[in-house]
């Protein structure tokens, strides 16, 4: 499975913005975007300005770096919601948010999203009592996500559980901490995604 492998702090450099890849050090003096808030490279302190075409690409970059996702998977992710009714940016982006990978990072049960991935693929998730090793799975209304028992032992699950006070729980999903379970009682809407996309963007550049 292709995936990137390079420094995550040089992806939020060259967005310009927190992309929260790196989990609690993101949340630190640590965090790349603090001590050097320019893009990376030996020409990222000159200021330059972006096309209509640029601002377009830098914003399809942008939200593929912020769900790990490579962009022949996010193309498909386009082409369903543009299928669908209502609007297309809004159905992008939460086909995004349903990925199984973003739903265990929304719970809390992962500081990050690639260290959801990660627990994924390592066969530490059950949605509704069955394995799923898939980061991509869809997630449906009314689906159970829980960590697996063993799973529940693992201190990198114990200590994300420990930070979901400070980064909250959405209100679409239902949190159960004692048990490490979650449920989602709907979907999101657009004013639940948080993070400063302009999806019209995107639709712009793919509508070319």
């Amino acid at each position: 499975m292709a995936r990137y492998l390079g420094a995550s702090c040089r992806l939020c450099r060259r967005e310009g913005l927190q992309l929260f890849l790196k989990g609690d050090r993101c949340y630190t003096d640590k965090c790349a975007i603090e001590r050097r808030h320019y893009p990376p490279g030996q020409h990222g302190q000159r200021r330059s300005k972006l096309s209509d075409y640029g601002l377009q690409l830098r914003e399809k970059q942008k939200v593929k770096r912020i769900y790990g996702v490579l962009e022949k998977q996010f193309r498909g992710y386009f082409e369903k919601g543009e299928r669908q009714k209502g609007v297309t940016g809004t159905n992008l982006l939460v086909f995004l948010e349903r990925r199984l990978d973003n739903i265990v990072y929304r719970l809390g049960f992962a500081n990050s999203r690639a260290q959801a991935r990660q627990l994924v693929r390592h066969n530490q998730l059950q949605v509704n009592g069955r394995k799923v090793n898939l980061p991509s799975y869809l997630i449906k209304m009314g689906d159970t996500v829980q960590v697996t028992e063993k799973g529940r032992k693992l201190p990198l699950i114990q200590d994300a559980l420990e930070a979901v006070a400070r980064r909250g729980t959405p209100p679409w999903l239902e949190l159960n901490k004692e048990e490490a379970q979650g449920r989602v009682i709907m979907f999101p809407g657009r004013e639940d995604i948080t993070m400063p996309i302009q999806e019209h963007l995107i639709v712009e550049l793919y509508s070319k």
